[in-house]
């Protein structure tokens, strides 16, 4: 305190140091102002308060603010009571010169705490210059009143009236935007009380039509309960157009300082709310990634047993249906889940990298639920699809065989069966027993004609019974009919056989009663025989279908077809030299009246049946040049099928391997920042779906391919799942490139990290990433550090260091460090973030520097819903100062960081 007995004639005329001064004085105090007798009686009252709220700590005080600071010593108490530090001592006596020192001593301390005082000297305060003397409490005030409110970065006048404007935000009627028009109804005062003492003022019964009231109101409970001197006139303010700014600002101060504790624990409640926030978000986040994941693992639970079903349809019409359901499944039901699974992908990394940033233990998703354990069903579902892809092509394949084996069967079985009508009755015949000799020759000769023909028809009898046991062998679903045909078709063939020997043996022993025989009818027997055989050979040959796949295969049938056609000049021949026997069998008749009835007594076969069937073959030979013709055309459009798809295949699929390189260049460029390579990576992910309609073109011809049949393709070497399978990939690597990109922006902004230690960091990776993989092996990595300036040499004390680094890149002991895993061990070595320790002393704050906290004191300093959380997750507290109700908010700030269980 000043000693008013003691003298000191020491006067410095500036700041000590030669610091810059506080403010210009022009700038805050304009003396025009003073002018209106209004705003000066304010400036009186309200700076004559606020003197007396300090100088009545020393029990004294002043009346008339121009006079009482005359002297100099009032003047020095007062900073000392303000300031809190010592002034020089006082000159004694009461001359004038001794005032002016007095008052000198207390001007030269304002200058050196920095402020600058203009066209303020001792000599005008020594007078009573009224202007002057307020302009120094003014000047006084904003020093150790104002200065040192800062508020978001903001100081004094500007932070002062940005607390106002936050405090009041809430509350009708009240729109704070400056120091004087904004206080005149007294509901901005009423508001700052309210909001900090809600018990002291009941805000819903005031009224904005009573401002003297509201004022007044204001005035008294400040006085009365916070120690606030009343420092302005309701009336004064009221009836002023536009009150003291001055006066209302250092008003509003004493607020402020008044509830300067209060901020305080805002602030606290600000950091809890933030870390809560980040907690409540992060476990958002962990629910949707658990959510999609069931969704996701149970749709590939369903899907594949489908898949593995193997039961095979009997008809080919019911194959093709199951294709279609597989093609369905394939473009319409299936893209959606490779997006969710590309999605969750995603998801679990920003949530790993938040929970990283936010100094958050790692998501463990519930068992099961792994993206590992996602890939393994993936994979197990695409190896599915594509056994069950192939099992419906091969039994598509299957079918058609049997399809054509079964009609193959039943053309020769009815062929077969109509040779064989009547054969049994005609062998059973006793006509011999009552023939003459001539007729038994006949008849013996007749005979060996049907061995000849019976001997000719084994080679169908075999073909049917093969046709019958590979259509056994492949399955087929009307086997037992097949079988049953068979079996009677062949216990005919060994009647037949039986019935043949039987009779033949019968004719043997007559023979010798027979002598007679016509050669001739013989000869026509024998050679009609066979060369019937032929045509109804050649017309089966003829009417037989066939199936191919490739240009080459019905090149061979047209080429076989165009041999068998060169044949027939020389049947022609055979024919003639047939119908020549009989001709002359006629003329032999004719001449020797052989009374034959016009019939061959030695086969059944005549000359009208020759001719007939030689018409049927001639017939029969352009309808198999138009089947031959059509079914070339058909394979001539399966080949441009084959090439149509090859000649997209072959551009579409170096294309993605190049997009795929490209992007893998642009993931570990360092020349550009992290933005401009979001941007061209934003750009080619654009291009990649815009060629996606060549994707759809291309699946389009394989359908076309699919629909006609079509099992190969020798022009391209790529197949539609090798299309398919380097789309997907393709489009999850560009999104994993780019979740990786917006990984390392958000760890760069969250941890204030420069795009040139990116750059570094980068640069010094793929310098040791000698082999392009991504990812540096321990010594790489070593050999990284110690070009950063990290002491991790072969030493006892370097190798500990090492290891202490590699738990933190490498907590899995994979042997790798990632990129990633690089740039948040660089990011937590060049930043700070926020700890438990923090959070812990921000809880003490809100309970009053206790070891617990109260779910009063909770609701109170925080929004409800954080309030509630924190109330449902802390532990009761323990400890030997416990009371009912308190809460352990120490062990609940070390389970936010992982440190323990919640």
């Amino acid at each position: 305190m000043v000693d008013y007995h003691a003298t000191n004639n020491q006067h410095q005329q500036s700041a000590p140091g030669g610091g810059q001064p506080y403010m210009e004085q022009p700038d805050e105090w304009d003396r025009d102002l003073l002018l209106d007798p209004a705003w000066e009686r304010q400036q009186r009252k309200t700076f004559t308060a606020w003197c007396n709220s300090h100088l009545r700590k020393s029990g004294t005080q002043i009346n008339n603010i121009e006079e009482d600071f005359r002297d100099g010593l009032k003047l020095m108490l007062l900073l000392e009571v303000i300031s809190g530090e010592r002034l020089p001592k006082p000159d004694k006596g009461k001359m004038r010169f001794h005032k002016i020192a007095n008052v000198n001593k207390a001007l030269d301390y304002i200058c050196s705490k920095g402020v600058k005082l203009v066209s303020i000297g001792a000599e005008e305060i020594v007078d009573g210059n009224c202007k002057m003397t307020l302009g120094m409490i003014w000047t006084i005030i904003l020093r150790f009143a104002i200065q040192d409110i800062s508020v978001e970065e903001t100081s004094a006048k500007e932070g002062l009236l940005l607390w106002c404007q936050r405090k009041t935000a809430p509350y009708r009627n009240v729109n704070v935007q400056n120091f004087h028009i904004s206080w005149k109804d007294g509901l901005a005062l009423c508001a700052l009380i309210h909001r900090h003492r809600p018990d002291l003022i009941d805000y819903s019964k005031l009224r904005k039509d009573d401002p003297v009231g509201n004022l007044n109101t204001a005035f008294e409970v400040a006085e009365k309960y916070l120690d606030i001197p009343k420092m302005l006139d309701a009336e004064d303010i009221v009836n002023t157009p536009k009150p003291d700014e001055k006066a209302i600002m250092t008003y509003v101060s004493c607020f402020y300082h008044a509830f300067a504790g209060a901020e305080q624990a805002e602030t606290a409640a600000n950091r809890i709310c933030k870390v809560l926030a980040v907690n409540q978000e992060n476990e958002k986040l962990m629910e949707e990634y658990e959510k999609l994941a069931s969704e996701l693992l149970e749709w590939i639970r369903r899907t594949i047993p489908w898949l593995e079903n193997r039961v095979a349809e009997q008809t080919m019409r019911a194959m093709q249906q199951k294709l279609e359901d597989f093609r369905d499944y394939r473009r319409v039901h299936k893209p959606p889940r490779v997006q969710e699974k590309c999605q969750l992908e995603i998801n679990f990394n920003t949530l790993q990298t938040k929970l990283r940033l936010s100094n958050r233990p790692a998501f463990m998703p519930s068992e099961g639920r792994m993206v590992s354990d996602i890939n393994n069903s993936w994979h197990s579902l695409e190896h599915a699809e594509k056994g069950y892809e192939e099992w419906l092509l091969n039994e598509i394949r299957r079918l058609e065989r049997l399809d054509h084996l079964a009609e193959k069967f039943r053309q020769k079985a009815a062929i077969h069966e109509a040779w064989t009508a009547g054969k049994e009755g005609m062998l059973q015949e006793k006509d011999f027993e009552t023939a003459s000799l001539s007729e038994i020759k006949a008849l013996l000769k007749k005979h060996e004609a049907f061995e000849s023909d019976l001997a000719a028809h084994q080679d169908r009898v075999e073909q049917i019974a093969a046709i019958a046991q590979e259509l056994n062998e492949l399955d087929y679903y009307d086997s037992p009919s097949v079988n049953a045909r068979c079996q009677c078709i062949c216990d005919q063939w060994d009647a037949l056989g039986a019935l043949t020997q039987k009779r033949s043996e019968a004719l043997e022993r007559t023979e010798k009663l027979l002598e007679t025989i016509d050669q001739l009818y013989l000869e026509f027997a024998k050679r009609a025989a066979p060369f019937n055989n032929w045509m109804e050979g050649a017309m089966e040959d003829l009417q037989d279908t066939f199936i191919v796949h490739t240009i080459e295969e019905i090149q061979g049938l047209s080429t076989a077809h165009e041999q068998f056609k060169a044949t027939l000049p020389e049947a022609d021949k055979e024919r003639q030299a047939i119908l020549g026997i009989h001709n002359e069998i006629t003329k032999i008749v004719q001449t020797y009246h052989v009374n034959m009835v016009g019939t061959n007594p030695y086969t059944t076969i005549n000359p009208q049946e020759i001719n007939g069937k030689w018409d049927k073959v001639r017939q029969l030979v352009p309808q198999r040049d138009q089947a031959l013709m059509e079914e070339h055309a058909r394979q001539q459009n399966n080949e441009r099928l084959r090439k149509q798809f090859a000649g997209q295949a072959n551009i579409i699929g170096p294309w993605i391997q190049t997009k795929m390189e490209e992007i893998g260049h642009i993931s570990v460029e360092i020349s550009s920042s992290l933005e401009d390579q979001m941007n061209q990576l934003k750009q080619y992910e654009q291009n990649i779906i815009n060629y996606k309609s060549n994707i759809d073109k291309l699946e389009g011809d394989h359908q076309l391919i699919q629909e006609a049949l079509i099992f190969d393709n020798k022009h391209t070497n790529y197949t539609m799942e090798h299309i398919r399978v380097g789309w997907e990939q393709l489009l999850t690597t560009i999104a994993r490139t780019i979740n990786e990109v917006e990984n390392q922006i958000l760890t760069r902004d969250a941890k204030g990290i420069s795009q040139e230690q990116l750059h570094e960091f980068r640069a010094s990776f793929n310098h040791f990433d000698k082999d392009h993989s991504g990812a540096l092996g321990q010594e790489e990595f070593k050999a990284c550090l110690i070009s950063l300036g990290y002491n991790v040499e072969n030493t006892k004390q370097g190798d500990a260091e090492f290891a202490r680094i590699m738990s933190v890149v490498d907590p899995n002991n994979s042997g790798v460090v990632t990129f990633q895993a690089f740039i948040d061990f660089m990011s937590k070595e060049t930043t700070d973030t926020d700890t438990a320790d923090q959070v812990v002393a921000s809880f003490k704050i809100l309970a009053g520097d206790k070891n617990f906290i109260t779910a009063a004191e909770l609701r109170r300093e925080l929004p409800p819903d954080q309030a509630e959380y924190c109330i449902s997750r802390m532990a009761p507290y323990q400890g030997p100062d416990a009371i009912p109700g308190a809460l352990d908010y120490m062990s609940f700030s070390t389970a936010l960081y992982g440190e323990s269980d919640l």
